[in-house]
């Protein structure tokens, strides 16, 4: 089995019940407490890449912080991936990423299907 790599939040209920859905089924997940550990814009890049995704549609748009920076009306991906780096808590989560494939891992029944 490959190895897991999540983004985590562990004051996210979603973000814990992943780690322990990982845990019971046998995986040893490498824990990434992204809002500790600040990303790069190359990282969120090759992340949105393995999603296939665009920056928006990773966005938590009901964050605090999306509406004070007026990110609503900004078109640009860069600068919304600026944003994201800048402010980490406006990425969803948790982000399971095995190999070169990553998901956001809700609900649960897409983590079960990812870790096969």
């Amino acid at each position: 089995m490959n190895k897991i790599k999540i983004w985590h939040n562990p004051r996210c209920t979603k973000s814990r019940e992943a780690v322990s859905l990982l845990e019971e089924n046998g995986c040893e997940p490498e824990i990434v407490k992204y809002l500790d550990n600040k990303l790069t814009n190359e990282e969120m890049k090759s992340l949105l890449k393995m999603l296939d995704m665009s920056a928006r549609e990773l966005m938590r748009t009901a964050e605090a912080v999306y509406k004070e920076l007026g990110l609503k009306d900004v078109p640009d991906e860069e600068a919304l991936i600026n944003a994201m780096v800048e402010n980490p808590k406006l990425i969803q989560r948790p982000i399971l990423i095995k190999g070169s494939k990553a998901i956001i891992g809700r609900p649960a029944s897409v983590i079960a299907e990812f870790i096969k």
